[in-house]
């Protein structure tokens, strides 16, 4: 059987980690929105599907903890319950980050993607409880270490699971390599945060009105629009940075469904 050639599309681990590559925030922006406009279907139905799944597992596992009232209130029983969804729901979630990426290099995807990475599912699920660990850590301590690894670690699971490194090795690199471009970064993540910080303004300034309805719905269009959007941002992000290596089937087109070659 003839081997399928390998295409390289954007940057690679060994440049991004000595800082060899750029970003320009007003164009990954841009180029997020198109995509958003022509695959936000794929990812909105990707997150209601988790967002099910995260649902059902703290009702199950609430439920062993005395009632989901109980679980929130006592400390350690919302601490278990929030490890046992993440470590859960997480494995499904990173097919949703790499619909963003596949969306970078011009694929279509299918919201039966969240399931293509389950094989992987253990790693990634120790490097969303690492890397949440981490985030926790720094903000408790301070403020500003906790936003530097929120910004830093944001890529750690494409690298998990397209790169297929260890929890550790993608820790690592995740921060070596996106510290020489932290800002521009963070600027990003900080406009869309602010996009639907504005987007639900009306929810909050209209909670004890007849118009609370309309608001909540305005912002959950809103927020149909905004979601996509960020995780094409950060397949945008992981392409400039790390880069994608695909091989090239034209007998597939280029329909990304539930599998995946790297």
């Amino acid at each position: 059987m003839e081997k399928l050639p390998v295409v390289k599309v954007g940057g690679s681990v060994e440049e991004a980690v000595k800082g060899e590559y750029s970003l320009d925030v007003a164009a990954i922006l841009k180029e997020g929105w198109q995509l958003t406009l022509k695959s936000r279907m794929s990812i909105n139905l990707g997150l209601l599907t988790c967002l099910i799944i995260g649902m059902v597992v703290s009702i199950l596992v609430s439920s062993q903890l005395g009632g989901i009232e109980v679980a929130i209130q006592d400390q350690q029983s919302a601490t278990l319950l929030n490890i046992i969804v993440t470590l859960v729901v997480y494995p499904f979630i990173v097919g949703v980050e790499m619909m963003g990426v596949f969306h970078s290099v011009g694929l279509k995807t299918q919201p039966k993607l969240i399931f293509g990475f389950l094989k992987r599912g253990s790693w990634v699920a120790v490097s969303a409880l690492l890397t949440s660990t981490l985030v926790t850590i720094g903000l408790t301590l301070f403020y500003l270490p906790g936003i530097f690894l929120a910004v830093a670690l944001s890529l750690v699971l494409p690298l998990v699971v397209e790169k297929k490194m260890s929890p550790i090795k993608a820790i690592s690199v995740s921060i070596q390599a996106t510290r020489f471009q932290w800002f521009k970064i963070f600027s990003l993540y900080l406009i869309l945060a602010l996009a639907v910080l504005v987007a639900a303004l009306p929810v909050a300034a209209t909670s004890a009105s007849e118009l609370g309805f309309i608001a909540i719905a305005f912002f959950l269009f809103c927020l149909a629009y905004l979601a996509p959007l960020f995780y094409n941002v950060k397949g945008i992000l992981y392409r400039e940075i790390f880069g994608l290596q695909m091989q090239a089937n034209t007998e597939q087109g280029n329909t990304i469904n539930d599998t995946f070659s790297a």
